[in-house]
């Protein structure tokens, strides 16, 4: 049995995704995918990079995800599986690297500044 570890990231998340033989069942934190993710749009998510490399239904997937929101956490698990399976199989890197299933999107929260509401917003301007 040859199991397959990689990391994704993405915001605050971090995804340890575990690839194995099997017939295409996701478990996020020992729960179905389906239960953890309950947005169709995440649970799409997933799926994009074995649809990419023409592997849908081949590998179960086991992930421990922790950090950040549901949308951080299932672009970092799509991270980790587009890892997992150039890990498996290195031919398949161009197809994945080109969709940029392989990139980590660096976008980060901006911090808030001190005397400020948020980030950027200020609070109004008054000349009296």
């Amino acid at each position: 049995m040859s199991e397959n570890l990689a990391t994704g990231r993405r915001k605050r998340s971090v995804a340890r995704v575990i690839l194995l033989p099997g017939s295409g069942k996701i478990t996020v934190n020992n729960k179905p995918i389906e239960e953890y993710f309950s947005r169709e749009t995440l649970r799409m998510l997933l799926y994009q990079p074995f649809h990419v490399a023409g592997v849908t239904g081949k590998y179960d997937v086991v992930v421990n995800v922790s950090g950040g929101g549901l949308s951080g956490q299932a672009g970092a698990i799509r991270h980790g599986i587009a890892r997992a399976l150039v890990n498996l199989n290195p031919d398949l890197k161009p197809k994945l690297k080109k969709e940029g299933l392989l990139t980590r999107d660096p976008r980060e929260v901006e911090r808030k500044k001190y005397g400020q509401p948020k980030a950027r917003k200020r609070f109004q301007f008054s000349k009296r």
